[in-house]
C-alpha cells in the first residue's frame, strides 16, 4: 500500500514515516468558508434581528443562524475509522513505533502496575519486553450520539524472572487513558476536548484519532512520534489542516501576492469559525490571532505595515460578508505631556486603514460595506457602540464583532494598554473581540506602573484570551531572522499546536514544512529544537 513519493519528499527520507509510507505532496489551496456568501447577495436580505438587540453574543448567533453559517453538522457523519485506515495505522505503528506501544503498555495497562510493584522489591523480576497493536476500536459517537469509549488492544510480551519463555497478554488501552499512579515517570495531561454531535462543525474522525494518540505519546515522553503521526493522518484520510503550503519561500522578501493571500485566508477562515463557535457558547468571546510570517512581524526589518492592514481587511470583510457588523480598532496615542506617542509599529495605521481600498464604492464588489457593516475606532470603552437611538430618533446599529490591531503597551509612565483594553472588554460584554498580533507583556516604566504592582492581574487578563489562529516562523535566535528553520502553527481554535521543520529539496527542488511535534499546549523553543533533525 505504498504511494510513490514525489521528489520534494524524497529529500527528507530520513523520517521513518516517509521511509515506509511516503506522502504525495500537493499544493493546498487556501481554505474558504464552506458557506461563505457574497456581499452582493446579502444586500438583498432584510435583517430579521430586532432593533433592540441585547449587548450579547446571542445577536451574533441569530445573524449567523439566519445566514445558515455553522449549520453544516446536521448529521453525525462517519462513526469511526474504516477498516482500510485502521489496518494501515496498525501496520505503521507496529513497524515504526513498537517502543511507543511498549510504553503505552507500561503507562496505561494493569501490566504496568504489576511491573512497578514487583520491580520495586527486585529490579528486573517483571519486564514488559514489547507490544504490538492488534485492534483499534475508535468512534466519535455511538448510534445514540453519546461519546464512545475508544481503545486500542495490544498484545504485550512479558518476561517473568524464573520462567523460561515469555508470555503474551492482551491489554486494552483507552484513547483517553490516564497513566497509572504507580508509574511515577509519566505525568498526566488534560483530555482532548470531546466531540459532540450538536457541535457547530464536523471534525474529521481520523484527525481526532491522531490527536488523541498524540496525547498518549506526549504522556509517555515520545514527542518525536507525534510529528510522524500527524503525517500518518495526512495519508489515511485526515483533513490536512496541519499541512502547510509547499514552496512558500518566506526567506524571500517581499513575498509573492499568493503567499500573502494564503495567510490572509487562513486567518479569516479561523476567525469566522471562532465567531460561529462563540455564538453557540462553545468558546470564550476573547480571542487572539497571531500571524507572524516575516512581512507581518513588526520586530523584523522585513515588516510591512501594508501587509498587516491587508490581513485585518481580509478578516473584517469575511465577517461582514456573513451580515455581521465589525468595528476595526487601532489604539491611539498614550503617555503624558510631551511623552505622548503611538507605538512605532502602528504609526499612521489608523489613517491608512480608512484610506485603503475596501472596494466599497458605488458599483464595486463591497458597495456600501464601509460605514455600514465595517466601521473604525480606537481602544477604549467609548469606542463600543450598542444598539439604541441618537438624539434625532435614528436607529443606531450595534457592533457585533471587534477586531483590535496589535494592541500593546509602550515604555514610559501611563503608557499601558491594559486599562483601556480591560474597560473595552467589559463594555463589549460577550460579543466576540479579536486581538490581532497583540503584545500584552509589561514594558519598562517608572514608578513601577508596569513592573510589580498589579502584574498578576495583568497576566491573568492576558491569559484570558484564547488563540484561534497562530503562525510564527522559527529562527536560529531572537536576533537572527534568516534562515528560517521552521514554524509553529495552530490552524484554528479546535486544533492542536504543530511545530514544523523547513527542509530544502535537492538541486533547488523546492521546500517543504515537515511536522515534527504536535501538542495540546504551545511547546517552548527548547522542546521544539530538541525534535529537529
Amino acid at each position: 500500500m505504498l504511494i510513490q513519493c514525489t521528489f520534494a519528499v524524497a529529500c527528507i527520507a530520513n523520517i521513518a514515516l516517509i521511509e515506509a509510507f511516503t506522502l504525495s505532496h500537493q499544493h493546498v489551496k487556501a481554505p474558504t468558508p464552506a458557506t461563505s456568501i457574497s456581499w452582493t447577495s446579502f444586500r438583498s436580505i432584510e435583517r430579521s434581528i430586532s432593533t433592540t438587540r441585547r449587548t450579547t453574543s446571542s445577536s451574533v448567533h441569530n445573524i449567523l443562524k439566519a445566514s445558515n453559517i455553522g449549520s453544516e453538522n446536521s448529521e453525525l457523519g462517519a462513526l469511526g475509522l474504516d477498516e482500510k485506515s485502521m489496518e494501515f495505522a496498525m501496520g505503521y505503528l507496529n513497524k515504526h513505533h513498537s517502543e511507543v506501544l511498549r510504553k503505552f503498555a507500561m503507562a496505561f495497562s494493569p501490566l504496568g502496575v504489576t511491573q512497578a510493584k514487583k520491580n520495586a522489591f527486585s529490579g528486573g523480576s517483571f519486564n514488559i519486553e514489547s507490544a504490538s497493536v492488534v485492534n483499534i476500536q475508535y468512534a466519535k459517537y455511538n448510534e445514540s450520539g453519546a461519546p464512545h469509549n475508544s481503545y486500542m488492544e495490544l498484545d504485550v510480551t512479558v518476561q517473568i524472572r524464573g520462567e523460561k519463555e515469555p508470555k503474551v497478554e492482551r491489554q486494552k488501552v483507552l484513547m483517553d487513558a490516564t497513566p497509572n499512579t504507580e508509574t511515577r515517570s509519566f505525568r498526566n495531561l488534560d483530555l482532548v476536548p470531546s466531540l459532540q454531535p450538536d457541535s457547530s462543525f464536523e471534525v474529521n474522525t481520523i484527525d481526532d484519532f491522531i490527536r488523541r494518540l498524540n496525547r498518549l505519546c506526549v504522556i509517555v515522553n515520545s514527542l518525536a512520534a507525534t510529528g510522524k503521526l500527524v503525517q500518518l493522518g495526512f495519508q489515511i484520510g485526515g483533513d490536512k489542516l496541519a499541512l502547510l503550503k509547499e514552496d512558500m519561500y518566506l526567506n524571500q522578501v517581499p513575498h509573492n501576492r499568493y503567499i500573502r493571500k494564503y495567510f490572509y485566508d487562513l486567518a479569516a477562515k479561523a476567525a469566522l469559525d471562532a465567531v460561529v463557535a462563540c455564538s453557540n457558547g462553545e468558546i470564550s468571546n476573547r480571542m487572539t490571532i497571531t500571524s507572524l510570517f516575516p512581512e507581518s512581524n513588526s520586530s523584523m526589518d522585513s515588516y510591512r505595515l501594508g501587509t498587516l492592514l491587508e490581513l485585518i481587511r481580509s478578516v473584517a470583510i469575511t465577517l461582514a460578508e456573513q451580515n455581521l457588523r465589525v468595528r476595526v480598532c487601532v489604539q491611539g496615542s498614550m503617555g503624558v505631556g510631551i511623552f505622548t506617542a503611538t507605538p512605532k509599529q502602528l504609526s499612521g495605521a489608523a489613517t491608512l486603514l480608512q484610506r485603503m481600498d475596501w472596494q466599497s464604492g458605488p458599483g464595486e464588489e463591497n458597495e456600501g460595506m464601509v460605514g455600514d457593516y465595517i466601521n473604525f475606532g480606537g481602544v477604549g470603552k467609548e469606542h463600543v457602540v450598542d444598539a439604541g437611538e441618537d438624539r434625532r430618533g435614528n436607529e443606531i446599529k450595534q457592533d457585533d464583532v471587534f477586531i483590535l490591531l496589535c494592541p500593546q503597551s509602550m515604555i514610559g509612565v501611563d503608557a499601558s494598554i491594559m486599562d483601556a483594553l480591560s474597560e473595552m472588554v467589559d463594555a463589549v460584554g460577550d460579543r466576540p473581540i479579536i486581538l490581532l498580533n497583540p503584545d500584552l507583556t509589561d514594558k519598562i516604566s517608572s514608578q513601577g506602573q508596569q513592573n510589580i504592582r498589579g502584574r498578576k492581574e495583568r497576566m491573568e487578563f492576558a491569559d484570558s484570551f484564547q488563540s484561534i489562529y497562530h503562525f510564527q516562523n522559527i529562527y536560529v535566535s531572537g536576533t537572527s531572522y534568516f534562515p528560517i528553520l521552521g514554524a509553529v502553527s495552530k490552524p484554528s481554535h479546535r486544533d492542536p499546536w504543530v511545530a514544523y521543520q523547513r527542509r530544502d529539496g535537492l538541486n533547488n527542488g523546492g521546500e517543504v514544512y515537515v511536522p515534527i511535534l504536535s501538542t495540546e499546549k504551545q511547546a517552548d523553543g527548547e522542546m521544539i529544537l530538541a525534535n529537529f533533525d
